[in-house]
């Protein structure tokens, strides 16, 4: 490594400036690279979802649901299917192995639904694959004085639309909530029996009629012309003219008006309103596009004076709080790291030097991630704050090399290149090792990989150039700064040799102590709770209203109002979005519900405010007795809920012992410590009334269709309003309220009309209102949010309950044809857990690697290896004093010590190496650690120091840079350095033992002889 040493001292010159433009490259690269609060990470999951006004479940799931499954079963890639079929609605969703290509995915499904032939009276699947880039920066809410009108949806879609797509960086802009026009046709029952005109009559109004035929070409007038027949019903008065019988107009018969057909409300602020919601491209500045975003609405809001634009939602706050507390984090823990400096140099010019591989570093890092088209986001900014006291490292063991040998010899260039060239390898190593942590990302699974890459680039870049700076710029800096300086007198260590020597001597006292702890640490982590990475930090409260599936739509929406009105009325209560119902652009991003639950977003003027008003909401349950009110916090980045979710799959054939399982499991479930909430997919019921017709009396399809006709709104064509096509709606032409209601209710047979109860019997039965199937099979889910802290305990009670255990415990009779399988979060750790161990033993496998091919030799290396064990007994320390769940971030902790804690080691192994030329071993492990004591606690501290802003740091969702890391890291870096000095030398002598007694025996006889 002395290469880059003795160039950058033969092309000063050179380096002055590439350092300067570094610096301005750097600054000039953090004002360039896109903020985003996440990076760009696909979900492996795609997800159909189609859509069935008025058809029940069970229809859904025959004629829509189970063709779909059937379709998509040749998928490749895919590792299950699910889905679930509700009044209305059926959703399947596809989950794919981790690193599947998903676009290509996506046109899979795509293809396989073109070969699917559905009802006419079903809607087109709408397919959706979701990645982080697809949430919103930016939603915002528009609102009208006079309501929600055609003119008013129509001048939202295109006005205000695309003075947002106009906006560069803009992937796309949404707009939920505009519902389209009908025309609804209300039948007079009585009018239609006086004219005795037949209901066909009217269902055949419109056909032939809004259209346009080509009848051939003729010569007219001497030239050949086309002839065509064009339809002319372009108005609603020209629908009411249409002639159903002599002298009687549709007119007559029916009420007929312009209406909007949906099911579905939003509000805002207590008014009806659409949803504007903007997302960016992937290299785009989060930030930038939210205030031009901004900018846009002040324009709109100013220049059009019908309507309201406000902004609910924005990206920028967020990105920017984040932005600035880790930059902030980032600050202070190079400030302490230059205090633990100058505390130890005690000079401020040398304090200078080594600090100039911080600014130094992170700018190259700035530029190497513009380069590589990584943004700035929360993870590589956690990356900084991470590495930012390991930047110093390298410079301080060069420096306090440079300051120890100032302290014997002439100062000189050739002194600087000399102390440099004697720890180039080591700190070139230890570097290595760090880097190597991070090299096996390959092996994780989609998601984390996704989510680790750009932390582990941030920490690499910056770790391979705090290298180049110390072998380059630092040693240029002393040679022209220090020489003529006077620098304190270091005293050397008194003491500390002498405990090493006490150690040497009595081995087995040292390794007995150490193997205990280490025994102990190992069982204390097996017996810690394994917890999930708590997104706890709410940024608003939400809340839902579920009715049973059979309330009817407008009960729904009136006390959705009621219950928007008295939150509203709450002080702390900033603004407040209101859903009732699903929409159909919802599908767009794979989220459908019932039509019979009501959401409530609700936006604090101060966030810690949270909890006051979970309370309240909660209070207000016995306000609602027939419906369902839950409450939580939640992220914008993360969705609602702050804990984590164990799912418990009932799988087979009969649906009774699967109810009855299902059943017996929730109510185990419910009484375990920990479990916050216990819920059933289940539940509901509804009441299906079925017609079973007598084949001898009627035609089954014939008398559907009719009944159909009389409950339920049917389409009879189209006109052309307003220069756009319009469906024509047949309203209902009966209200049935009672049974008896349905079994009157007249029919056309070959003898004139009839009551159906004189064709078909009526059988009445409570059916689920959902159904569920999982790769095919039905099954029942049974959901409980755990405490995240508690995820792994929790886990083992429940799997204990259910199957049982080795200690007595029988758990649960479970029919023979039903399959339990327990998932969601708790199998998501176990996963993640096992990819982190196994990246974890590859990583010690290249560390090993480099440094067997540092020193050459086996023997060092193994040493060098045993600092671990002495890692994992201060980590596990910091686990229990601190009190933290063992999660995601803290074994990713782990990880890094891996690469951080052997640097110690390589640096004071690589000095005994160098005194082995001229001493016996004995001595030469007495002089390194004595020698390299200073510089390993000083980096040590400098590191922990540089941590310690991550301790006090408040959960972020989504980021992986957390307090867990903090405590792990300082703990097992603090223990490490601690025993290093002590143990390493031990177990260095041991594998030398023969040698070293060999060598203290000859030494000791020609001292004798001397004598």
């Amino acid at each position: 490594m002395s290469f880059f040493t003795k160039w950058a001292f033969k092309n000063k010159a050179a380096v002055a400036l590439m350092t300067i433009l570094i610096l301005i490259s750097g600054i000039v690269s953090y004002f360039k690279l896109p903020m985003e609060f996440l990076p760009s990470a696909d979900n492996p999951q795609v997800t159909i979802i189609t859509m069935g006004q008025g058809t029940d479940s069970k229809t859904m799931e025959t004629e829509v649901t189970s063709p779909i499954e059937r379709s998509v079963t040749g998928i490749n890639g895919k590792t299950s299917v699910t889905s679930t079929t509700g009044d209305g609605f059926s959703k399947v969703d596809l989950f794919f192995e981790a690193g599947s290509d998903m676009k290509q995915a996506k046109l899979d499904v795509q293809e396989a639904l073109d070969n699917v032939t559905l009802p006419p009276y079903i809607s087109k699947p709408t397919v959706s694959q979701l990645n982080t880039s697809m949430i919103p920066i930016v939603n915002i809410a528009v609102t009208f004085p006079d309501g929600m009108t055609t003119e008013n949806m129509e001048f939202a879609q295109e006005k205000l639309k695309p003075l947002y797509q106009e906006i560069e960086g803009v992937s796309s802009v949404s707009v939920f909530g505009i519902t389209d026009s009908v025309i609804s046709v209300k039948i007079d029952n009585e009018k239609l029996a006086e004219n005795q005109i037949p209901l066909q009559a009217v269902l055949g109004i419109l056909q032939g009629q809004n259209t346009a035929l080509s009848v051939g070409e003729k010569i007219i007038d001497g030239k050949t012309s086309n002839i065509k027949v064009i339809g002319d019903i372009t108005g609603i008065d020209k629908l009411k003219s249409l002639t159903l019988a002599p002298n009687i107009t549709l007119g007559q018969i029916a009420s007929i008006e312009e209406t909007t057909n949906s099911n579905s409300i939003s509000r805002f602020n207590g008014k009806e309103s659409l949803d504007i919601s903007i997302t960016k491209e992937s290299n785009s500045n989060a930030v930038a596009i939210s205030r031009e975003v901004e900018k846009v609405t002040k324009e709109i809001n100013e220049k059009y004076d019908q309507q309201e634009s406000t902004i609910y939602v924005s990206s920028a706050e967020m990105v920017e709080t984040s932005v600035v507390t880790m930059v902030k984090e980032v600050l202070l823990g190079a400030l302490f790291a230059t205090i633990v400096i100058m505390v130890f140099l005690r000079n401020i010019r040398s304090t200078f030097i080594t600090i100039i591989s911080i600014p130094l570093s992170l700018c190259v890092t700035l530029l190497l991630l513009s380069w590589s088209g990584v943004t700035l986001n929360i993870l590589t900014l956690g990356g900084v704050a991470v590495a930012v006291g390991r930047l110093v490292d390298d410079s301080i063991v060069v420096i306090e090399n440079i300051f120890r040998k100032m302290q014997t010899e002439k100062f000189s260039v050739q002194m600087v290149v000399e102390a440099t060239k004697e720890v180039g390898a080591a700190i070139t190593a230890s570097t290595l090792t760090t880097v190597a942590v991070f090299l096996p990302m390959s092996l994780l699974n989609g998601g984390l990989q996704e989510f680790l890459l750009p932390f582990a680039l941030t920490v690499t870049y910056s770790l391979l150039a705090s290298l180049l700076v110390a072998l380059t710029v630092v040693p240029i800096m002393s040679a022209g700064l220090l020489k003529h300086t006077k620098l304190p007198e270091h005293k050397p260590a008194i003491r500390f040799p002498k405990l090493v020597t006490w150690s040497l001597n009595h081995k087995w006292i040292v390794f007995t102590i150490s193997i205990l702890l280490f025994a102990g640490s190992i069982g204390t982590y097996f017996a810690i709770p394994k917890g999930a990475v708590d997104n706890s930090s709410a940024d608003y409260v939400y809340a839902t209203l579920s009715y049973p599936n059979d309330t009817p739509i407008e009960t729904v929406k009136e006390k959705a109002i009621q219950l928007e009105t008295s939150i509203r009325g709450m002080e702390e209560v900033k603004e407040m979005f209101t859903q009732v119902g699903s929409s159909a652009e919802s599908a767009q991003f794979g989220w459908v519900g019932s039509a019979t639950e009501a959401s409530f977003s609700i936006l604090l003027k101060d966030k810690d405010d949270t909890d006051n008003i979970l309370n309240e909401v909660e209070k207000k349950k016995e306000l609602y007795p027939e419906a369902k009110l839950s409450v939580s916090s939640a992220s914008f980045m993360m969705g609602s809920g702050s804990g984590a979710n164990v799912t418990i799959d009932v799988i087979g054939d009969n649906i009774a012992d699967l109810e009855k399982t299902a059943g017996l499991i929730k109510d185990k479930v419910e009484k375990i410590d920990g479990v916050e909430k216990v819920t059933s997919n289940q539940d509901e019921k509804k009441t299906v009334y079925s017609l079973t017709v007598n084949p001898t009396k009627g035609n089954t399809e014939q008398i559907a269709q009719q009944i159909g006709v009389m409950l339920n709104k049917t389409p009879i064509g189209s006109i052309l309003l307003d220069g756009k096509q319009t469906p024509v709606i047949l309203e209902p032409l009966l209200d049935t309220k009672t049974p008896n209601d349905l079994e009157n209710i007249p029919v056309m047979t070959d003898t004139g009309l009839v009551p159906v109860s004189s064709l078909a019997n009526m059988e009445i039965e409570e059916r689920s209102t959902t159904q569920f199937h999982k790769d095919g099979e039905t099954y029942l889910q049974v959901t409980a949010a755990v405490d995240p802290s508690k995820l792994s305990e929790i886990a083992a009670k429940m799997n204990t309950e259910i199957f049982g255990d080795t200690k007595g415990n029988n758990g649960m009779t479970i029919p023979e044809n039903v399959e339990v399988v327990v998932g969601g979060a708790s199998t998501q750790q176990t996963d993640d857990f096992t990819d982190l161990f196994l990246i974890m033993l590859v990583s010690i496998g290249i560390v090993f690697l480099i440094m067997v091919i540092t020193f050459k030799s086996i023997k060092a290396p193994i040493a060098i290896l045993c600092s671990l064990p002495l890692a994992a007994i201060g980590a596990v320390l910091g686990i229990v004093i601190s009190g933290i769940s063992v999660d995601i971030t803290a074994l990713l902790g782990a990880l890094m010590l891996i690469g951080i804690v052997v640097t110690n080691a390589i640096v004071l192994l690589d000095r005994v190496r160098q005194n082995e030329q001229k001493m016996i071993i004995r001595d030469a492990i007495v002089e390194a650690a004595s020698t390299r004591m200073r510089p390993i606690i000083m980096t040590a501290v400098a590191t922990i120091c540089a941590m310690l802003p991550l301790l006090f740091k408040d959960a972020e969702s989504g980021s992986l840079v957390s307090q867990s890391l903090a405590i792990v890291v300082i703990g097992g870096l603090a223990m490490a350095t601690l025993l290093t000095l002590i143990v390493i030398p031990c177990v260095y002598e041991l594998l030398y033992f023969r040698k070293s007694k060999k060598q203290r025996f000859t030494h000791s006889a020609d001292s004798d002889v001397t004598i």
